[in-house]
């Protein structure tokens, strides 16, 4: 099957598959997935792993979709949609991590992007010692790119520095690992892209003022939707970091907790000057 191309007003955008938790307040999860997937000309479907009581200040309840129903909706859209690429956030129980395991398993001609959404931006817990260990057993080596932040990196790979935990990542069959520096400190965010290859990258970014809801899933899936449209990988992670940043430093107050990233302001309409 080919990979759909983006181009300006294409009747036939590059389609990412996301699953993920449902955020009803919009910061994080798949709203997010598809505002930044609509944002890079793609079209995301949206195929939820876990509904969510939460808001911009954090986590009250989590409520995992059973496997057999996610197993039946992921069918259902790949039939019908040509997917580009694949990005997987949230997932919520340990069951539903091994079928979504079985599920890529099928389509290792595709990306597939895995956010390991451990914690939520407050820093909710939202993953058990059966879904990570499952995560390691299973799912991480069926992927194209993992993109844990610093604290998932260290729960994941059980190692003391970046590159140890990229190490273990990476032997564990992932082909590419970028470990994002926003739980450091310092005056600026590092991030550092390893590959099976040999291959290693790090961008500096300055650190923003605020604390953000979202950033994790913005970036992983601007980086499906790029390579959904055929980019090569190192270009859309760098183009997606981009992206993220900007979309962090025009974020928008929503609720009384963290911001929210503002996604589409690329897509704003300009404003008319008073004369």
């Amino acid at each position: 099957m080919t990979r759909p191309t983006a181009t300006a007003g294409s009747e036939h955008p590059p389609v990412v598959l996301c699953a993920g938790g449902h955020d009803p307040c919009g910061g994080a999860g798949l709203l997010a997935d598809a505002e930044a997937v609509r944002a890079a000309g793609g079209h995301a479907l949206g195929l939820v792993t876990c509904l969510t009581n939460q808001d911009s200040r954090g986590l009250r309840g989590l409520y995992p979709q059973a496997p057999a129903r996610f197993e039946e909706q992921w069918r259902t859209l790949t039939a019908d949609s040509a997917v580009g690429a694949i990005k997987i956030g949230l997932i919520g129980t340990a069951s539903l991590a091994h079928t979504v395991a079985r599920l890529i398993g099928e389509r290792a001609d595709r990306p597939i992007v895995l956010d390991p959404v451990l914690a939520t931006g407050a820093g909710d817990p939202v993953a058990d010692r059966a879904l990570i260990e499952t995560l390691q057993r299973e799912l991480i080596g069926a992927t194209t790119l993992i993109t844990p932040n610093w604290p998932e990196a260290r729960t994941l790979a059980d190692a003391a520095t970046p590159d140890g935990c990229a190490s273990r990542l990476l032997a564990s069959g992932c082909r590419w690992v970028l470990i994002t520096g926003t739980h450091a400190d310092g005056p600026e965010v590092i991030n550092r892209l390893y590959g099976c290859d040999g291959h290693r990258q790090s961008w500096a970014w300055p650190r923003l003022p605020g604390e953000y809801h979202g950033s994790g899933c913005t970036l992983a899936s601007a980086i499906a939707a790029r390579l959904a449209a055929g980019q090569e990988l190192v270009d859309a992670v760098a183009e997606a970091q981009a992206y993220t940043w900007q979309t962090l430093a025009r974020a928008r107050r929503t609720g009384r907790g963290q911001l929210t990233p503002n996604r589409l302001f690329a897509l704003d309409p300009p404003r008319a000057e008073a004369i």
